[in-house]
């Protein structure tokens, strides 16, 4: 049967199935990145949102998938398209922004944690969904080859203690935020390695960053 609930899960399914958040699925049809996302669901009077058949049509090209795959992820079918909550599975929230949008003001706090206005929500399925402040950045490009690739979701810390050989989110004062491997860190100064051969390491004065924190898990 269709409803609104079985075509907006099989969306997030067919997503996850090729390792893509709902806007990296959207961004491979070529469709608006916010297409897919769940604030868009519903109107802002509470009204049930659903999904143009062109949309469809583009991520079953995109994805190589046809119809009756994608009408099987609509059954709550447990271990494959059921959500989280479904398979009996802790599940949480937690805020999503993009890469190209967290170097714009008003999104962080001077720890580097969530605040403000204009985070989309994505679902974790893990224990450490529960943990407070915790929120993912997605990754868009491929400056973070081959490591991460446009679309992957990065699950940041911002209270875990960082180490050497970490893999971290790091936050200039100039407002660049990047991804990197923690070579070294002092009292002066951080030595950042480039996830991509292809672009140079960082080195950054203390005073330069506004904040670093621990990247925990990656949808890869």
């Amino acid at each position: 049967m269709l409803s609104h609930d079985s075509i907006w899960r099989a969306i997030d399914a067919l997503a996850e199935r090729h390792r893509l958040s709902p806007s990296g699925l959207a961004r491979r049809a070529g469709l608006d990145p916010t297409s897919f996302n769940k604030s868009k669901r519903q109107s802002a009077d509470g009204r049930d949102r659903w999904p143009s058949t062109e949309s469809i049509s583009k991520i079953l090209e995109a994805t190589g998938s046809s119809l009756d795959q994608f009408m099987a992820l609509m059954r709550p079918v447990a271990g494959s398209s059921a959500s989280a909550d479904e398979r009996g599975h802790p599940a949480a929230d937690i805020p999503l922004i993009g890469f190209a949008q967290a170097g714009a003001g008003g999104f962080f706090d001077d720890g580097g944690f969530p605040v403000g206005h204009g985070w989309d929500v994505v679902e974790f399925p893990t224990a450490l969904g529960r943990r407070s402040g915790i929120y993912a950045l997605e990754i868009q490009g491929d400056s973070m080859l081959p490591l991460y690739r446009d679309g992957d979701v990065l699950i940041v810390d911002p209270a875990a203690q960082v180490r050497r050989g970490d893999r971290v989110v790091v936050k200039t004062c100039e407002g660049e935020v990047m991804a990197k491997v923690l070579s070294r860190q002092t009292p002066r100064g951080i030595e950042l390695l480039s996830l991509n051969p292809d672009h140079p390491n960082r080195n950054f004065e203390m005073s330069d960053v506004e904040w670093i924190a621990r990247i925990i898990w990656a949808s890869q």
